[in-house]
C-alpha cells in the first residue's frame, strides 16, 4: 500500500524505521493490531539481511527440543518454505546451530514479506531513509530523504529496527559505537565446476603461496587464518564464508568503504580461482546486494544484557521474549569465531529495558543494536530474535499509542496478551 503524498506523509499511530528483518514483523505486528503504520525502508526490497544480505537461513527458534520463539516471523519462514515445497529441519534435539537454520528462498521471501505488510494495512515507503528526529508534544515529528527530496510524518511511537540505532542517534539517545568490529561477510553464489573433480591440496597450497605474495587475503576464502583453505568456500558454493575486516560500518561513509572492501575480496577469489585447473569455467553468478554485517553500535538502554545473563538463561522480570544462539563473535584473526554454548538448559530472555534508549520516551529498539555487551549481543543479533523483538516493539508500540501510556511503563500482562493473540510464545 502506498498512498502517500511528497513532503507531507501525514500523521501515523507508528512509525517503523528499517524494513529488515525487526522491522518488517514490527510493521506487521503494528498494522495487524489496528495502529496506523508507516514502514520506510532504505532498500528497494524488503527483508534486510535475509534478502538484500543473503543471508537466508534464519535460525534458532527452538531451544532444546522445545520451540521459544513463533509468531510472525516463524509463519512468514515456514509459509516460504512451504511455498517453495520445502522441508523443515527436525528440530528434536540439540544440533549445532547451522543444522537449525532454516533456508528460506529469497525472492519469494521478500515478496511475501511485501504481501504481509501491505495485508496489514501498513504504509509502506521504500527508497526512503530517516534525516532527522525532533520531538512534539506527545509525538516524534521525522524528517525523511525521498528520491525526490525531504518529507515529514508524525507518530506518537518510533520504532528504530535500522540494525544501527541511527534514528536513536538522531534523536540525540546515547549509543556504543565500538571501533572495531566483527568481520562483515559478502555472501556470494559461484559456479562452474564440480567440487569432486577438484585438486584441493593443490588449489590450498596455492592459495597460501597467493596469500605470501600479497596478491590475496588469508580471509577472502575462509574464516580460520591459522589453517588457511577454500575446500570450504568451494564446496559450498561461496556462500557465507569469508571475511571482510576494518572499523565500524554504521555510517555511510564506513558502510561504503566496507562495501568496496568486500568487492575487492570476491574479485581477488574471482582472478585467483579461474587460473586453477579445473577452476577454468568458474564464474560468479550472484553477490548480495549489500555486504552481510554482524555488528555496528548498541544503543544505551534502560537495561544491559550481559554475557553471564545471557549464557545462563537468566529470566527477566519484564520479558518479552526468549533469544538462542550460543556466543558467536566473529574475529578476523585466529580461528575466525570466538564461540561457546550455552548452559546447558538455559534458554535467554530478552527484556523490555534492553529495547527502550535511557532517557528516551516512546522510542522503541528492535534487532541486533538492543542493550547488551559484545558477547552477549553476539548471540542475540541473530535472525530469530531479531524477528521476536521486532514483534515485541511492535505490540508495545501499539499499546503505547492506544492507551497514550509510555512504553516502559505499560503493564507486562497486556504485552503479553497482544504477543499471543498473534501467535508469539512469551515468557511466562
Amino acid at each position: 500500500m502506498c498512498n502517500l503524498h511528497a513532503s507531507k506523509l501525514g500523521e501515523f499511530d507508528v512509525i517503523v524505521i528499517g524494513g529488515g528483518t525487526a522491522g518488517v514483523i514490527a510493521a506487521v505486528q503494528a498494522g495487524r493490531a489496528g495502529a496506523k503504520t508507516l514502514l520506510v525502508e532504505k532498500n528497494g526490497m524488503l527483508g534486510g539481511t535475509m534478502t538484500v544480505g543473503g543471508v537466508n537461513f534464519p535460525g534458532m527458534f527452538h531451544a532444546w527440543g522445545r520451540q521459544v520463539i513463533a509468531g510472525i516471523g516463524w509463519d512468514l519462514v515456514t509459509r516460504c518454505v512451504a511455498e517453495c515445497g520445502g522441508k523443515l529441519p527436525d528440530f528434536s534435539g540439540p544440533a549445532p546451530s547451522w543444522n537449525h537454520g532454516v533456508h528460506v528462498n529469497l525472492p519469494v521471501y521478500a515478496a511475501l514479506c511485501d504481501e504481509a505488510v501491505v495485508g496489514a494495512g501498513v504504509e509502506l515507503l521504500l527508497h526512503t531513509m530517516v534525516a532527522a528526529v525532533a520531538d512534539e508534544p506527545d509525538a516524534k515529528r521525522v524528517t525523511f530523504c525521498t528520491k525526490t527530496g525531504l518529507a515529514e510524518a508524525t507518530a506518537s511511537v518510533l520504532i528504530d529496527c535500522t540494525g544501527d540505532a541511527n534514528a536513536v542517534s538522531l534523536a540525540g539517545y546515547d549509543v556504543n559505537v565500538l571501533p572495531e568490529c566483527q568481520p562483515a561477510t559478502l555472501v556470494c553464489k559461484v559456479s562452474g565446476y564440480d567440487p569432486v573433480k577438484l585438486d584441493f591440496d593443490a588449489i590450498d597450497a596455492a592459495y597460501v603461496e597467493q596469500v605470501r605474495q600479497g596478491k590475496l587475503l588469508v580471509t577472502d576464502g575462509c574464516w580460520d587464518t591459522t589453517r588457511p583453505s577454500v575446500r570450504r568456500w568451494l564446496s559450498g558454493r561461496g556462500g557465507n564464508c569469508g571475511h571482510v575486516g576494518g572499523g565500524s560500518a554504521h555510517d555511510s561513509f564506513e558502510k561504503t568503504r566496507l562495501e568496496l572492501r568486500a568487492r575487492e575480496s570476491v574479485l581477488r577469489m574471482f582472478r585467483f580461482l579461474r587460473s586453477q585447473p579445473g577452476l577454468e569455467n568458474f564464474h560468479v553468478e550472484f553477490i548480495a546486494p549489500e555486504c552481510g554485517v554482524r555488528e555496528t553500535v548498541t544503543i544505551v538502554g534502560n537495561e544491559l544484557i550481559t554475557v553471564d545473563d545471557y549464557s545462563s538463561g537468566k529470566r527477566w522480570a519484564d520479558a518479552v521474549c526468549y533469544s538462542y544462539y550460543p556466543i558467536d563473535l566473529h574475529t578476523i584473526d585466529g580461528t575466525g569465531i570466538n564461540g561457546r554454548p550455552l548452559d546447558k538448559g538455559a534458554v535467554p530472555t530478552i527484556p523490555r529495558g534492553s529495547m527502550l534508549p535511557a532517557g528516551s520516551t516512546n522510542v522503541i529498539v528492535a534487532g541486533r543494536c538492543i542493550s547488551s555487551d559484545r558477547l552477549a549481543n553476539s548471540a542475540l543479533r541473530t535472525q530469530s530474535t531479531c524477528m521476536a523483538t521486532g514483534q515485541a516493539a511492535g505490540a508495545m508500540a501499539t499499546l503505547a499509542a492506544r492507551t497514550h501510556t509510555a512504553a516502559g511503563k505499560l503493564p507486562m500482562s497486556d504485552i503479553h496478551a497482544l504477543l499471543k493473540e498473534h501467535g508469539a510464545i512469551v515468557p511466562e
